[in-house]
């Protein structure tokens, strides 16, 4: 076998199906193998977004409420990140290929379920199961490419599965738009079917066989991972479920934050007193893991969080359909594709965390600009800023994924690269969480300042209302009517300008996280060989 590949994967011809050794001759099998895990966390990117735009069409189908539907995206969710943390257990139990093997096959078939459903419990729990498969997809293949790489390969194929991950936020929305808009909204689950197919075959064939003697068989911490799943099942559904409910005026946020925070802590004690954890917490012990970790959550905010904001924006103020709010961040996506391609290039050759800074501060940048948002702005206003964000996304975690992960012993990269992906996750859903929360209460704010200002003893306003209230005379004679319908505009004009500057309030706060988090970067490591720069290509 050639030099180029050893490593875990492709290091024991026995271990190989004869396709894949002859790959393995020839040095590309694990390119192959970086492609192979790259689509299942592609599957699961995307099926985190693409639902958001059919909501609409789900619940008139399904006859549901807009509350009732929340729960496709909320159980999903909760799913996921309750899996993340046990990949690095199951995967050791059960074997890496086979427990890969399972997520995809249970993964497609649940997405088939999603399409077929009749009823809304039933989408429900068919996306939970989803969730479930899906929630091992992501930490899975990330870890496998750090068992199979070099130091030196790292940053090519951190940078395949890197524009899965980052693309598909943006991808998702615009093929979930078009798929509902042409053939229905059970597509954008059936669509998964022939990727989950190519990904189960590309699997069996590709991927080695795992040692019976690797394999660990030890007693299974029922209690560890029932504490877990309340823990962290709670904290998604306080995050999910808290806007709409109105937070703590809720009994059942209340109560979902009480079982969060019990939950979590119990589970902490419970791993570190237990010989046989479910969830290995003394990785933690990492510095680099620790600090990249916590950087991860303000990756995931910016990330999500921009990609959340911007599409609500274009829908409510400018009132874009879902597939134009899609198509306005594939230049973004573009970007970031291209951006990864470069960044696997040179990133041995210069210090992660310089790299991470010039990241941040070009997401700053980009939240600035948006923060500028006004009355005139357009499509080719978001163009450049989101192109920033884009590029500025992939100079942050393409370096913060090395520089994380890439030092940490070969034998605690599976656990590692759990919790690497769930402080990810859950960055997204605690970004979209204050997102949504700083919209509603910047708006409320910024209503009733401008309401204020509306008088009678203020001249424009006064002027502003007669202008109105003479469009209206021509259409009716009753003058009550017309008035009427003036202050009715005025009223939608002062929402629409609340709106706008809690859009650019939240945008500011963005750029203000990721200024306030620079520090952590001293805590990484440089995160690469600076010798092996040619080896990236």
């Amino acid at each position: 076998m050639s030099a180029p590949e050893r490593g875990l994967y492709g290091s024991d011809p026995r271990l190989l199906s004869p396709l894949a050794a002859r790959l393995a001759e020839r040095g590309v099998l694990k390119w192959v193998i970086a492609i192979t895990a790259a689509l299942g966390a592609i599957l699961e990117v995307i099926d985190t977004s693409i639902v958001n735009v059919a909501m609409p069409d789900i619940q008139s189908n399904l006859g549901a409420t807009l509350a009732e539907a929340g729960w496709i995206s909320t159980g999903y969710a909760c799913a996921n990140v309750v899996m993340i943390p046990l990949t690095a257990w199951l995967s050791d139990r059960f074997g890496r290929k086979q427990y890969l093997l399972f997520s995809l096959i249970g993964f497609t078939a649940a997405s088939v379920l999603c399409g077929l459903s009749t009823s809304l419990n039933m989408l429900i729990v068919s996306r939970v199961l989803q969730g479930l498969c899906g929630g091992g997809l992501l930490a899975k293949a990330q870890s496998i490419l750090f068992e199979t790489f070099t130091r030196q390969e790292q940053p090519a194929a951190q940078a395949i599965f890197g524009i899965g991950v980052i693309a598909g936020p943006a991808f998702g929305p615009v093929m979930g738009g078009y798929l509902t808009d042409m053939l229905g909204w059970r597509w954008i689950f059936f669509i998964n079917l022939p990727v989950g197919i190519l990904a189960v075959m590309m699997t069996i064939a590709f991927l080695p066989r795992d040692l019976k003697e690797s394999l660990k068989a030890g007693r299974v911490d029922w209690l560890g991972i029932a504490l877990l799943t309340v823990g962290l099942g709670c904290f998604q559904t306080f995050l999910e479920e808290g806007q709409q409910a109105d937070w703590f005026s809720s009994g059942f946020i209340i109560a979902m934050a009480a079982g969060a925070l019990l939950g979590l802590i119990f589970f902490v004690w419970r791993e570190l007193t237990t010989t046989h954890p479910a969830v290995d917490l003394r990785v933690l012990r990492h510095r680099s893991l620790a600090a990249g970790s916590t950087y991860s959550l303000v990756l995931g905010m910016g990330l999500y969080g921009v990609m959340f904001a911007v599409p609500v924006f274009v829908q409510d103020y400018l009132h874009f359909t879902a597939t134009q709010s899609g198509l306005l961040l594939m230049p973004g996506a573009f970007a970031s594709a291209c951006m990864m391609i470069a960044m696997s290039k040179i990133t041995d050759r210069f210090d992660a965390r310089l790299l991470i800074a010039i990241g941040a501060l070009t997401m700053v940048m980009a939240a600035t600009f948006l923060s500028r948002i006004n009355p005139d702005t357009s499509t080719g206003t978001l163009f450049w800023p989101l192109v920033l964000r884009g590029a500025g996304t992939v100079m942050m975690f393409l370096p913060l994924s090395l520089a994380t992960l890439g030092n940490l012993p070969l034998a605690e990269r599976s656990a590692a690269s759990g919790f690497y992906s769930l402080a990810r996750q859950m960055g997204s859903s605690i970004g979209i969480a204050v997102i949504t929360t700083a919209l509603a209460q910047r708006e409320s704010v910024h209503r009733a300042v401008l309401v204020e200002k509306i008088t009678r003893f203020q001249p424009m306003a006064v002027d502003r209302l007669q202008q109105f209230g003479a469009l209206f005379s021509r259409a009716t004679a009753d003058p009550v009517a017309a008035r009427q319908q003036a202050l009715s505009l005025v009223d939608r004009t002062v929402n629409g300008q609340a709106l706008l500057l809690s859009f650019s309030d939240v945008f500011l706060y963005v750029a203000i996280a990721f200024v306030l988090t620079l520090p952590l970067l001293l805590l990484l490591g440089k995160g690469g060989d600076r010798s092996a720069a040619a080896a990236a290509h």
